[in-house]
C-alpha cells in the first residue's frame, strides 16, 4: 500500500508589510544627528556664543549709559551664534558625503527627498528648542545683568516677548538654510565657506555699492533681519551702518529667511533625486 504523501506547502519567508516611509527616516536621523559629535559640540558653541556675547554687552553699561533697546541688547550674541549652528546644518548632511555612509542611507532609504525632509524634521525641531531655551537665558542674563544700571525690559511689555520668541524661529530658520546649502554643495568645507559668505562677506560687499543700491538690498541681508526679529523699537540699528530704506517687519523678516531656507531646500531635494550619491 502506497501512502499518499500531501504536496509540500512552500515556506514563504517573512516580509515585512508596507515599506519604509517618513517615520523610519526620521527615526534613523535621530538616532544620527545625536551620535555624532558635531551636534554636542555645535549646540555648546552656540550657547557659549550668544550667551557670551550677552554677557559682554550688557557688563559693559555703565550707569547713565544710554540703551534704546535693552532686548535687542540681550539677544544681540545670536548674530554670533548663527555660525555655529550654520556648521551643524551643514554637517547634517555632508558629513555623510564625506564619509561615504550616504550611500547606506540611500540603499535604507531609496526616497531621497523622504531622507531630506527627515533631516529637516529632526535638525528643525531640536535646533528650535535649543534656540528658543537660549533666547529666553539671554534676555533673563542680560536684563539681571542691566537691572539697576539702565532701565529693563520685561515679557509682558509691547513687543518683548515676540523679539524673543523671534530670536530662536531666526536662528533655527538659518539652520535650515545652512542645511539646503548642505544639501546643493555635499561639501563640508564649500557649504561653510558659502554660508559664512552670504552671512559675512556679502553685506560688505554691498556696503561698496551706491547708496541706493545698498539701501534696497540691505534689507535682505540675513544679519540685518535678523536684528529687526530681536528689536522692540521699529527702527534698525545695525553695529555697521544705520538702513536708511524700510526694514522688514519682524514677522516678515522671518518670512523672507523661510523662504530663503525653503529654496535652497527644495534645490538641493531636487539635485539629490538627479545625482548619484
Amino acid at each position: 500500500m502506497t501512502a499518499v504523501t500531501a504536496p509540500a506547502t512552500p515556506v514563504m519567508a517573512a516580509v515585512p508589510s508596507g515599506r519604509a516611509g517618513l517615520r523610519q527616516a526620521v527615526r534613523s536621523e535621530w538616532t544620527k544627528f545625536w551620535t555624532v559629535r558635531s551636534t554636542p559640540i555645535s549646540f555648546a558653541a552656540t550657547a557659549v556664543a550668544v550667551i557670551g556675547i550677552c554677557v559682554l554687552t550688557t557688563a559693559t553699561v555703565k550707569v547713565g549709559d544710554t540703551v534704546a533697546d535693552p532686548t535687542r541688547r540681550s539677544l544681540i550674541g545670536f548674530l554670533l551664534g548663527q555660525l555655529a549652528i550654520g556648521v551643524l546644518g551643514v554637517l547634517v548632511i555632508t558629513a555623510e558625503y564625506s564619509t561615504g555612509t550616504i550611500r547606506a542611507t540611500f540603499a535604507a532609504m531609496p526616497r531621497r527627498p523622504v531622507v531630506l525632509m527627515a533631516k529637516v524634521l529632526v535638525f528643525g525641531a531640536v535646533t528650535l528648542v535649543v534656540s528658543e531655551a537660549l533666547a529666553f537665558v539671554c534676555f533673563a542674563v542680560g536684563q539681571a545683568i542691566l537691572s539697576g544700571t539702565v532701565p529693563t525690559a520685561s515679557l509682558g511689555q509691547p513687543g518683548v516677548l515676540r523679539a524673543v520668541v523671534g530670536a530662536g524661529i531666526y536662528l533655527a530658520f538659518l539652520g535650515l538654510f545652512a542645511l539646503g546649502i548642505g544639501s546643493v554643495l555635499r561639501h563640508s568645507a564649500g557649504a561653510i565657506t558659502t554660508y559664512a559668505g552670504i552671512l559675512l562677506v556679502l553685506p560688505l560687499i554691498v556696503q561698496t555699492l551706491p547708496t541706493s543700491v545698498q539701501n534696497a538690498v540691505s534689507r535682505y541681508m540675513p544679519a540685518n533681519i535678523g536684528v529687526g526679529v530681536f528689536s522692540v523699537r521699529p527702527h534698525l540699528h545695525v553695529p555697521t551702518r544705520v538702513l536708511e530704506a524700510p526694514a522688514f517687519g519682524p514677522w516678515a523678516g522671518l518670512g523672507v529667511l523661510l523662504a530663503y531656507a525653503a529654496a535652497a531646500l527644495v534645490i538641493g531635494g531636487v539635485l539629490l533625486v538627479r545625482r548619484d550619491a
